[in-house]
Order: C-alpha cells, then structure tokens, then sequence
C-alpha cells in the first residue's frame, strides 16, 4: 500500500452533510495547507460533481470528498409511520407536512461511477467499507481512500483502505458506525489506543478537538491529522445556516447529546427542545427518519426556530469562532 499524501499541515476539515461543507470552505482549508473536504451526502451526482468543478476553480491544492455509504439495516415501516404521525403537531406548527421516505442508498452507485472518472485527490467513506474492487478502482487512480471506523473491528475490516478516520463518540452529527447502532462506542483517545493497536494505517483521529492543545496532544498518541468540523462551522466560508451558527456561541445551549431524533441514526448535537422531546421516541430507521423530519428541519432553520432543528455539534463546540477557516487552521496547527 502507498502511503497516502496527508497535508503538510495534519488538519482535516471534517466533511459536514446538508449544507455546511462548501467549495469555499474546502477550498479555504486546502490552502492553508490543511486538507478540505466536500460532503456529498444527500445530493445527486451531478450537484456533487458541480462543487468539485467549483473547488477546483477556488484551488489547486488536493481536497477530499465524503461519500454515505448505503442504508443495509432493515427498518420497520410502521415505526417510521407512528413517528411520523407523533410530529404532525411539530410541523403543522411549522407550516409544513411531515417528509416520506425515499431512497435508501444516496445514489451511491451513480457517486462512484462519477467520483471514478475525474475523481479528487482523496475520497472517504462513512457507514460503512466499500468493496475491495471499489477500493482498488480509487487507489489504481492515485485517490487515496480513507475510512470512518468507530470500533477496532470495524478498522480490520477496512485494511484494504489507505487511511482510516477514527471517529470518537465526542464528534459532532452522525457516528459514522458501519452500523445504526452504539454499540461499542468509545471516547476518541480510548478508540484511537484500540485502533493503533490492531492496524499500521495511517490515522486520522477525528471527535471533540476544539484547540491547539487537543490536535497536539492527538498527534502525539500517534496520529497522523487531526479532523475537526465544528470547529469550522462558524466559518463565513462555512454554508451552515445562521440559526446554527447562533446556537453554537448561545449561552443558552450548554451541552450535546447523542440522538436519532432528527434522522434516526445516533447523531450529536446541541441539546434543544426536540431532540429532549423526541430522542426516546425515533426508530432507528436511518436515512427513513431523516427525510420524515427534512421539511421541518428545512421551516425551522428559514424561520430561524434553534428549537426545531438539528444542531450539530461535537463537545468542544463553545472552542469554535467564526474567524476565517485559513485562520482557524494556523490557530488550530500553533503548538505543532
């Protein structure tokens, strides 16, 4: 296996689905001399396809792409329709309907076929390993490969990749677990500890860093980059929308928690008033909650309703500014 080509500065940009991911944003970081990413979960093809064309307008430095893998849990339909029904008063609130459930896979076939004929310097995968031949097609393109393991067994199941991010259950939005589970959930330096031990791949440790001593302190227990989102959020380059902007320096939200309420896979976030009211009510039924609940996440961020919405973040959430992502990137590379 070649050694995959980290950045010069071992910062990752963590890939941020629905919104908060942009070209600019993957493009600011990618200059700075850390490695920007592109989300492209929840998008076709052709929309993912548009912000590489766009970020390789804004640099020539090498950045990433995040692909979902597809949804395999089997999911009960009556579950997903009785949380459906629950929300109803949420969203006739909101002046919205309740969303339906749709696709299951992300277009994920139509991503790689994509991806595989002009594809980004690195491409990484969350929920899952994709197949050998996958892989391989990526790597025989120069692309390094990287996969999201949340647990030592889920790293030997990746050896085929080049890199693997080791996600801590202190990272924000969703737990990239190959599964729609918490089983085997660890705190990051914990993880990274079981991880190292049972792979020599370069790793990125990725999960509640927020400062210069964090990412310090995560590269001295041996990895590679550090990745960090919610650090990035507050960025102008960052598409987050401003009710999540707001929430993440409001004194009035003090904590996050893991839910399924928003989307039916465990996912952290802020802690307002409907993940408290409906975190014990969701199936877990992923990505079937998430379009159930899109209209209203969608009404509440336009109507600027913190409540309502998902507010996604890791534990070092109140670490994060909204200086420029290039600065934030020289803040967060200081003490190396």
């Amino acid at each position: 296996m070649t050694a995959p080509r980290l950045p010069g500065t071992p910062i990752v940009q963590a890939p941020m689905a629905g919104g908060p991911s942009t070209p600019e944003l993957a493009a600011a970081v990618s200059d700075a001399g850390g490695l920007g990413f592109l989300a492209a979960g929840y998008k076709t093809a052709g929309a993912m396809r548009a912000e590489i064309d766009r970020t390789r307008e804004l640099t020539s430095r090498p950045f990433g792409v995040n692909v979902f893998m597809p949804s395999l849990d089997a999911v009960d339909p009556a579950a997903v329709a009785a949380y459906r029904d629950l929300l109803a008063p949420e969203a006739r609130r909101l002046g919205v309907e309740p969303g339906t459930p749709s696709g299951r896979d992300d277009a994920y076939d139509a991503k790689i076929t994509d991806l595989l004929s002009d594809p980004p310097a690195f491409v990484s995968f969350t929920f899952g390993c994709p197949d050998t031949d996958v892989i391989r097609a990526f790597q025989e393109r120069g692309t390094v490969v990287v996969v999201t393991v949340t647990t030592a067994d889920e790293a030997r199941r990746s050896a085929a990749a080049d890199a693997l991010c080791v996600q801590g259950t202190e990272a924000g939005a969703h737990r990239g677990s190959f599964a729609n589970t918490l089983d085997g959930a660890l705190p990051l330096r914990t993880l990274l500890r079981d991880v190292l031990a049972v792979t020599d791949q370069p790793v990125i440790a990725a999960g509640g860093l927020g400062t210069p001593d964090d990412v310090a302190e995560i590269l001295s227990l041996g990895a590679a980059a550090a990745q960090l989102g919610t650090a990035f959020l507050r960025c102008p380059e960052s598409g987050a929308s401003a009710v999540h902007k707001a929430a993440l320096a409001d004194p009035r939200f003090t904590t996050t928690a893991l839910t399924r309420a928003f989307s039916g896979r465990p996912a952290r976030g802020l802690v307002n008033r409907f993940l408290a009211e409906h975190s014990g009510d969701a199936p877990a039924a992923y990505p079937d909650v998430h379009y159930v609940t899109s209209p209203l996440r969608k009404a509440a961020a336009a109507q600027g309703d913190p409540d309502t919405v998902n507010l996604w973040a890791g534990t070092a959430f109140r670490a994060a500014t909204d200086a420029p992502a290039a600065d934030v990137v020289g803040h967060l590379a200081s003490r190396l």
